[in-house]
């Protein structure tokens, strides 16, 4: 680790045991809160200057900055000395210290908090948080979250050796060269008096969920091996399931399947809630269901535009008319709900926000107007609406047509009003894993009970947790719309992937069904992995099918 980056973490320590945020840490070193989030983010770099007023605003000599978050934290506290050189007399932390104020001739003295941090954990990464989001602790950086979970990381591991180190300040080594031999684990040095207290060692939490699955069949856990990608206990309460209801049945794999699928839904809401035992917070089971979210009779349908594509490619098709012989392959994408599942999700009731301006920490349904689509050789992101106009639609489709307009393919669509709550992606991803593996698992031993299992369960638990009687353990069909938009908004990231790699696209439908002319394999791996798709058939456009 580099000496920049373990000041990172210092100052990310620094910032969680005082209770500051980004900003109150700007204003007393004289900076900006972009500059501050920009040099964490390793964006730019802290320079010297820029020690000297951390130093100075945190009341510690340059050294005890230096010297990696466990010592600095330690020193802030009172709880072990100071480092400084023979004969310089250290600050007193908390002590007032001069500050450089911009613009200023004469430094500003500061005093440093001493308080103790009256923060809540983040709801996404399990750090001290001083900002809320509709009630839910949150930092507003992810960039935060990763530099809190990595001081507390450091700061726990270097504790827990501490004892072990030898003490070098008392042996006579120089501090600079401790620091830079152990920058993670400082020594107590020895003196007569009585020692002060020990440093507090911050909770280490789970790490957090990574954003996207492993790319590559070499970057997943091996089948067998200790899995950090999903929970073991998780996919063993799938398998033991399985192995228990086959039992039941004297190895009737039929009888089985069909008792499997059954209790499919208490199953798989049993290991939601496995899924969330010491989770950082609850999300709301029940929540008030606003009109737009009810169905308006017992066969009809609530007023959230999903998405949905059936699309075909109007030139190929006209173009076949005439005679023209297209070959094209049908592609299969692998269990479309499954993947959905890793979605921005509200945690809480939905509230109304009419600012028009879309919060990437929030998460809910919206009233928009779409822009216009002129692209022929692609769909439509909203799939087959055709009416003009206003519409309420989910947070995964809202999310796809930013990114449409961030691509230049259209212009952002107007929001107009947005129903919404403190949100978090990772909210279904220990369940989403646990599945995943348990599948993947059973795809490497030809184990196809397994697969209709969690096949029943994921899909069962999508379109049950709306206005269903089949589930009566979970009500949120604001969930149901985001994950089901989500699996069509991902089918749509495939076909553009597609056409942006020369593919032409010829019909896409339905939330896994995409049809293509050219060669495929160039673009996609073929396989039944959650990053793979299958080919379901070749057939000439233009001739008999």
């Amino acid at each position: 680790m580099g000496v920049e980056d373990l000041l990172r973490l210092t100052v990310a320590a620094l910032m969680s045991r005082s209770g500051e945020r980004q900003q109150d840490l700007a204003a007393g070193i004289g900076q900006s809160q972009a500059q501050v989030s920009r040099k964490q983010r390793g964006q730019q770099h802290w320079s010297l200057e820029d020690v000297d007023l951390l130093a100075a605003h945190y009341g510690l000599h340059v050294l005890d900055l230096l010297a990696g978050p466990t010592h600095a934290v330690a020193v802030l506290h009172g709880g072990r000395p100071g480092l400084q050189p023979s004969g310089e007399p250290g600050p007193t932390p908390g002590a007032a210290v001069p500050v450089a104020s911009p613009g200023a001739a004469d430094p500003v003295p500061a005093v440093v908090s001493q308080r103790a941090p009256a923060l809540r954990p983040c709801v996404l990464c399990g750090q001290p948080a001083g900002d809320d989001v509709d009630g839910y602790p949150q930092h507003l950086d992810p960039a935060d979250c990763a530099a809190a979970v990595a001081a507390a990381s450091s700061i726990a591991v270097a504790s827990s050796t501490a004892a072990e180190s030898a003490p070098a300040v008392a042996s006579g080594q120089h501090p600079a060269a401790e620091s830079e031999a152990e920058p993670l684990s400082e020594p107590e040095p020895e003196t007569e008096a009585e020692p002060g207290p020990e440093p507090v060692a911050l909770t280490v939490p789970e790490p957090p969920a990574p954003t996207s699955p492993p790319a590559t069949a070499s970057a997943a856990p091996r089948h067998g091996a200790a899995s950090s990608y999903a929970s073991e206990s998780l996919v063993e309460q799938i398998t033991d399931r399985v192995h228990e209801l086959l039992a039941e049945c004297a190895g009737d794999l039929g009888a089985a399947q069909a008792a499997l699928i059954k209790t499919a839904i208490p199953d798989v809401m049993a290991l939601l809630k496995s899924s969330r035992v010491g989770g950082r917070y609850e999300h709301s089971e029940f929540p008030p269901t606003h009109d737009i979210l009810r169905k308006k009779s017992q066969k009809g349908a609530d007023e959230i535009w999903e998405g949905r594509p059936k699309w075909r490619n109007a030139d190929l098709f006209a173009a076949a008319k005439k005679g023209e012989r297209i070959e094209v392959t049908a592609l299969d994408m692998n269990a479309a709900y499954l993947s959905a599942l890793k979605c921005w999700l509200p945690i809480g009731q939905l509230r109304e926000d009419t600012s028009g301006v879309h919060d990437a920490r929030k998460a809910g349904v919206h009233l928009i107007t779409p822009s216009a689509w002129e692209h022929a050789d692609v769909p439509n992101p909203l799939g087959n609406r055709m009416e003009p106009g206003e519409l309420w639609v989910s947070e995964s489709t809202l999310r796809l047509l930013l990114d449409c307009a961030r691509q230049g393919l259209a212009d952002a669509p107007v929001i107009h009003r947005s129903l919404v709550s403190g949100a978090s992606e990772g909210l279904l991803e220990k369940l989403r894993r646990a599945l995943a593996e348990a599948r993947k698992n059973a795809l490497a031993e030809g184990d196809e009970l397994t697969v209709s299992y969690v096949k029943a369960m994921y899909s069962k638990f999508v379109s049950t947790i709306g206005e269903s009687s089949a589930n009566r353990e979970l009500r949120r069909p604001d969930w149901m719309h985001i994950i089901r938009a989500k699996a069509f908004a991902n089918l749509w990231m495939k076909a553009n992937r597609a056409r942006k790699a020369g593919l032409e696209i010829v019909e896409i439908s339905g939330t896994d069904e995409l049809h293509v002319t050219g060669d495929w394999r160039t673009v996609f791996t073929e396989g039944r992995e959650l990053n793979q798709v299958k080919e379901k058939q070749v057939y000439i456009l233009g001739g008999k099918r």
